[in-house]
């Protein structure tokens, strides 16, 4: 089934599946999805699904409607459009059944080459991603508890734990790092102030965090969080001295 992935600033807010044939979007609380801000007009814009279609109408808007950087007043949606709504996005994705995407296929979209989480059959190698990759010295890397002083210190690292690919690693030295296959399985993980965070992005199955699945809202990663992606368990934890 269709579903909306509404971010801000490249922060994964909520996720949205198209179950109704019409679905609202504005500022007023009677919008299915309601967008509380004051550039989002009252009602700013239905779309609405006929079949196997979803169509998306501007209802003449302030600030108007944007798909993919174009202004629109009526516009048939197709795969991984983006809706754009003042400093707000709306992702469209079909259903993940109709991809044709395996577990095997999970490449780390911020790096834009292949980092794979999701085989699971331990024959097969794993391509590394860009950023660096390094195997882990086992030295210890502190507590869960970091003060924002020593935050600043510390770069996110996560370490694959199963398979044959345990012992490889991805820094995680942007603002934003993405893991997943795009129509299958995505979590954002984002660096702040006060930590790091993931959030579930795309697709029906949520990924884990120590056994519990994640829900629309993001959760802060402590040291030695188990992270789980299709069947591949990985751990987070801070580098000290990058």
């Amino acid at each position: 089934m269709p579903k909306l992935i509404l971010s801000m600033d490249g922060l994964v807010l909520k996720e949205i599946v198209l179950s109704k044939e019409r679905t609202s979007i504005g500022r007023k609380p009677v919008n299915d999805i309601q967008i509380d801000n004051l550039s989002i007009s009252g009602q700013h814009a239905v779309i609405t699904r006929i079949l196997g279609d979803a169509f998306l109408e501007d209802l003449n808007s302030t600030n108007g409607t944007y798909v993919n950087g174009q202004p629109v007043k009526k516009h048939a949606l197709s795969n991984n459009d983006v809706i754009e709504l003042g400093k707000y996005r709306i992702k469209y994705l079909v259903d993940t059944a109709t991809l044709g995407v395996s577990a095997t296929e999970l490449v780390d979209t911020a790096a834009l080459k292949p980092f794979e989480v999701g085989t699971v059959n331990p024959a097969e190698p794993l391509p590394v991603g860009t950023s660096t990759v390094r195997t882990r010295s086992g030295q210890p890397m502190g507590t869960a508890s970091t003060s924002l002083g020593n935050l600043l210190e510390h770069l996110g690292v996560i370490q694959v734990l199963t398979g044959v690919n345990a012992g490889q690693e991805l820094e995680l030295s942007k603002p934003v790092t993405t893991l997943g296959k795009p129509g299958y399985q995505v979590a954002v993980i984002t660096r702040r102030e006060k930590g790091y965070f993931i959030t579930h992005a795309e697709g029906q199955v949520h990924p884990l965090v120590n056994g519990k699945e994640l829900d629309a809202q993001a959760r802060k990663l402590d040291e030695h969080d188990i992270i789980e992606m299709a069947g591949i368990k990985m751990e987070f934890f801070l580098r000290s001295g990058t």
